[in-house]
């Protein structure tokens, strides 16, 4: 290899002259792959705990994969179809399942103070999406476009008016709401969990309270 052409290291101390070299050279500082793909794990790497994290994860596949089919086909179709009823439920009960094992990874990881360590902001985007993911459901129930839905509708808008959103978040505008929960908050919750991964990856998970050393499996 011709170590005189452009983007070359020749001295270690040298900085690159090529923005894609110093970009993938802090890619393999920061996120090596056997931290992105690792073949071996610490043992308490097998709680329950992590477990539920990534059921949060597939469930969340789920969701987002029953949501696009629902968000192409529309309310016509998921109310007065079989197989759009059965979509339906299968995106219901996804969010059940993501809600249900998020709240245990989170809880779980609060009462194991797994941001010890440096890690304070992995758990802290943990909990944005927590967050995040309420703001979703709430506009998912205002999407279904039927009478609970509306009745919901009717009555959140005093809390809204009350909180000062009223108008910039209006719960009776059902464009308003359905382009938040197909667009906008799914996104952004795909996001903090992709970045969720990596930081988890980066740093690894923190060991047990007053565990000794790290011994892989």
């Amino acid at each position: 290899m011709d170590a005189t052409k452009p983007g070359l290291v020749t001295n270690p101390s040298e900085k690159p002259s090529s923005w894609t070299l110093r970009l993938r050279q802090m890619v393999d500082r920061k996120l090596p792959m056997d931290h992105l793909l690792p073949d071996r794990q610490p043992y308490f790497i097998g709680s329950w705990v992590y477990v539920f994290g990534v059921i949060t994860i597939a469930a969340l596949v789920w969701v987002i994969a029953s949501g696009v089919v629902l968000s192409f086909m529309g309310p016509q179709w998921w109310h007065d179809s079989s197989v759009g009823h059965f979509v339906n439920s299968l995106h219901f009960w996804s969010v059940q399942l993501f809600f249900l094992f998020m709240v245990l990874h989170l809880w779980g990881q609060y009462f194991m103070a797994g941001w010890r360590h440096g890690r304070a902001s992995t758990w802290m985007i943990g909990v944005v999406i927590f967050g995040t993911s309420i703001l979703t459901a709430f506009t998912g129930y205002l999407s279904q476009q039927n009478f609970a839905s509306q009745f919901v509708a009717i009555n959140a808008k005093d809390a809204m008016n009350g909180a000062g959103i009223g108008a910039f978040f209006n719960v009776l505008n059902f464009g308003q709401m359905y382009g938040l929960h197909v667009m906008l908050l799914p996104i952004g919750i795909t996001f903090l969990v992709v970045v969720h991964i990596v930081m988890v990856r980066m740093r690894g998970v923190v060991k047990p309270i007053g565990a000794e050393g790290g011994v892989k499996a």
